[in-house]
C-alpha cells in the first residue's frame, strides 16, 4: 500500500478523501488542515488525522506522498520541499502559476529522484481516452480545430474571500478551474502550441476576478482551439475535434463531482451520426 498524506481540505480535498479510501493502491490516514475544527467531523468519518503543520508530513517516515490540494501559488514550494524530503508528490491543477516555478518545481523532483504527477484527471475519462485514440488512428484525417466549453456556477455559492475567487490565485477567472482542462486535452491532440488570444470579464455575477472567458488558441503543428469556461451559468461541458474527414465530440451529461457518465459522437465523412453512451467511472482515482 502506497501511503499519502491529503494536503489541503477544502472542496477538493474532500472528495480526494474518500476516492482513496476505496483504493486497493493508496492509502490516506493523515491530512493537512489549516482550520481543523472545521473538518473535524469529516476527519471522524472518514477515518483520517489532522495536522496543521506541512513540515510534519514530510518527516513522517510512514507516508511515501503527498496529494496537494492547496492553493495554487502554494504548489511550486510545496513540490520543492516535499522532494526534498523523499516524497513522491500528486499536484491538483495548475502545477503552478509561471514557466519559472513549472521549471523550478520539475528541478527539485528530478534531482531527488521522485515522481511528480498532476491532476489532469479528464484524461482518464474512458470516451475521451477513445476520442483520442480515434483522432490518433487517422480515421478522422488530419485534425482541424478543437471546439470546447466548460461550463460551471458552482463557483456563485463561495465566499468573497474564498481563494479560488482571487485575482491572485485564479487571475484568469474560469481559467484555472474549468478552461485548463480544456487546453490540455487541446494540447493533447496538437501538440505546442503558438500563440494564443485571450478575454475575461465580469458579466454576470459577483465574481471580481472574471467569469466569462474566451480563448483562441493555435499551435506549431497546425489547428486551432476555440475554448470557452464560464463560471456563471448552469454546468455544461463538451470536448469537440473536426477533422477533413469527420469529427467526434465528448459530451459530459453532469459535472465531473458527481458523474452520470457521457455521450461520444462521431461523424464520419458522407456518413450519419452515431452516438455511444458511455456509464460513469472514477477517473479521478484513476488519475491518483
Amino acid at each position: 500500500m502506497f501511503n499519502v498524506a491529503v494536503v489541503g481540505m477544502g472542496w477538493w480535498g474532500k472528495i480526494i478523501v474518500p476516492l482513496i479510501k476505496r483504493s486497493s493502491k493508496l492509502g490516506v490516514s493523515k491530512v493537512v488542515e489549516v482550520n481543523p475544527a472545521g473538518i473535524a467531523d469529516f476527519a471522524k468519518q472518514h477515518g483520517v488525522e489532522v495536522v496543521t503543520d506541512f513540515e510534519s508530513v514530510l518527516r513522517d517516515s510512514g507516508i511515501d506522498g503527498v496529494v496537494l490540494c492547496t492553493p495554487h501559488t502554494q504548489h511550486t514550494d510545496q513540490i520543492v520541499a516535499a522532494a526534498n524530503a523523499g516524497k513522491h508528490v500528486f499536484c491538483e491543477k495548475p502545477l503552478s502559476m509561471t514557466r519559472a516555478d513549472v521549471l523550478r518545481a520539475v528541478e527539485a523532483v528530478n534531482r531527488n529522484k521522485v515522481t511528480l504527477a498532476v491532476g489532469h484527471e479528464r484524461r482518464f475519462e474512458p470516451p475521451i481516452m477513445e476520442l483520442m485514440r480515434v483522432v490518433k488512428s487517422g480515421e478522422l484525417g488530419v485534425p482541424l480545430q478543437v471546439e470546447a466549453n466548460f461550463n460551471q456556477d458552482k463557483f456563485l455559492s463561495l465566499p468573497a474571500d474564498n481563494w479560488r475567487l482571487s485575482g491572485k490565485e485564479a487571475p484568469a477567472g474560469p481559467m484555472t478551474a474549468t478552461g485548463i482542462h480544456l487546453l490540455d486535452l487541446s494540447v493533447g491532440i496538437f501538440g505546442e502550441a503558438e500563440r494564443a488570444y485571450a478575454s475575461v470579464k465580469q458579466l454576470g455575477s459577483q465574481l471580481v476576478n472574471g467569469d466569462t472567458l474566451a480563448i483562441l488558441v493555435s499551435f506549431k503543428n497546425g489547428g486551432h482551439a476555440l475554448i470557452s469556461a464560464i463560471l456563471a451559468t448552469p454546468f455544461d461541458g463538451r470536448f469537440a475535434v473536426y477533422c477533413n474527414k469527420g469529427w467526434i465530440e465528448v459530451r459530459d451529461k453532469t459535472h465531473p463531482e458527481a458523474p452520470e457518465g457521457w455521450v461520444l459522437t462521431t461523424c464520419l465523412q458522407g456518413g450519419k451520426r452515431t452516438s455511444v453512451e458511455y456509464a460513469p467511472d472514477e477517473n479521478v482515482l484513476e488519475n491518483l
